[in-house]
């Protein structure tokens, strides 16, 4: 899978007579913002706002949070979140998603509002009228078929904030251990590899093991054969994050490994991933039940996607299908390493704590 288009300094920067006290942006939405030139203080609204503001290392420019950041929950897949438990101190900004309370907002004098997800919440030019701060919006992205989206996200907001160096190192990095992932699996013949199926993906709260993805990010990147891929549709075109689909077929795909994302485990009432596995009739057939081969693995979609859980899932997936290809790989030291770049900080043990240690784990069904 290619990497990122464009090169450093992907946003349009308009340069201002020296002193210079502004420069101007085309930002995600194609709208030229004025922004100051020294950025001290700012707003991070919608959905992994704030997670790309710490991939580049600039949290400590935050002056308030949405309320997902100061909830107390038993649960939380979010690194970003985790290495910097301090979020939840500082004043409200609104409530998540991008619902944001321009007064609120006012009152913090923040430099620049970033907005992720422009149409949910307050429309960014309504925002930045009545704020009067100017608003940059970001299209998140993803690592598979939007990365450029996510690469010019990062470089858009490495280039307001000054982080433009940090923003490139985030971008290849990245792009290595993509390229490391599909170097390992390339060449190992579909005829050779195991069939395999991802349940619980949580989409906007969590599913049961009907909740899957055909282009499930890992299994992309390491080649594996997702039996609920559609093989008459590119690559594009396929089921998103936490479609559901039917019960009959799973049973007929019978795939020989399954991985459960562990999202799942917020349904407390018996419809989890597992408690399905355990107790539903219906499964008791499946190959993968009978012969032992389920795994659990991180959750990667809460508030927008983790991309580092993504990359630390993949390592774990192809552990478990390429045994020989990842003989190196400790999956856990490897997610790791992985956050320690991300988020300073290494926050595997923290969430797997969360997930009741199940991550990266064989589990009983």
């Amino acid at each position: 899978m290619a990497g990122c288009t464009g090169t450093q300094g992907g946003a349009t920067v308009q340069d201002n007579p020296a002193p210079a006290e502004t420069v101007t942006i085309t930002d995600g939405a194609g709208r030229s913002v004025t922004v100051p030139a020294t950025i001290e203080h700012v707003v991070c609204s919608g959905s992994g706002s704030l997670r790309y503001l710490t991939y580049l290392g600039a949290q400590d420019r935050i002056v308030g949070v949405d309320d997902i950041e100061k909830r107390e929950q038993p649960m939380d897949a979010r690194p970003y979140f985790l290495a910097n438990p301090q979020f939840k101190d500082y004043p409200l900004i609104g409530e998540f998603r991008g619902h944001d309370d321009p007064e609120k907002i006012l009152a913090l004098k923040p430099d620049v509002i970033f907005k992720t997800y422009a149409t949910s919440g307050y429309d960014p030019e309504e925002l930045q009228q009545k704020t009067g701060i100017p608003v940059v919006v970001l299209n998140y992205g993803d690592l598979s078929f939007h990365r450029d989206d996510f690469c010019q996200s990062l470089r858009t907001m490495g280039k307001v904030l000054g982080t433009d160096d940090r923003a490139e190192e985030v971008i290849a990095f990245f792009d290595e251990r993509i390229a490391d992932l599909d170097t390992r699996t390339k060449d190992v013949p579909d005829s050779e590899k195991t069939r395999a199926y991802v349940g619980g993906i949580a989409y906007r709260g969590a599913h049961g093991l009907q909740s899957t993805e055909t282009s499930y990010p890992p299994f992309v990147f390491v080649n594996a054969v997702n039996v609920a891929y559609d093989t008459s549709k590119a690559p594009d075109e396929q089921l998103q994050t936490g479609t559901p689909v039917a019960k009959e077929k799973i049973l007929e795909w019978d795939p020989e490994i399954i991985f459960v994302d562990l999202a799942t485990l917020q349904l407390t009432d018996g419809s989890s991933a597992i408690d399905e596995l355990k107790n539903d009739p219906s499964y008791a057939g499946l190959s993968a039940k009978k012969n032992g081969e389920v795994y659990g693995v991180l959750p990667y979609n809460w508030y927008s996607q983790n991309q580092g859980s993504i990359l630390a899932d993949a390592y774990y997936v192809g552990k478990v299908l390429y045994p020989d290809q990842f003989a190196d790989i400790d999956p856990a030291a490897e997610a790791d390493e992985i956050y320690t770049f991300l988020v300073k900080k290494p926050v595997f043990g923290e969430m797997n704590d969360d997930f009741q240690q199940m991550a990266f784990t064989k589990l009983s069904i």
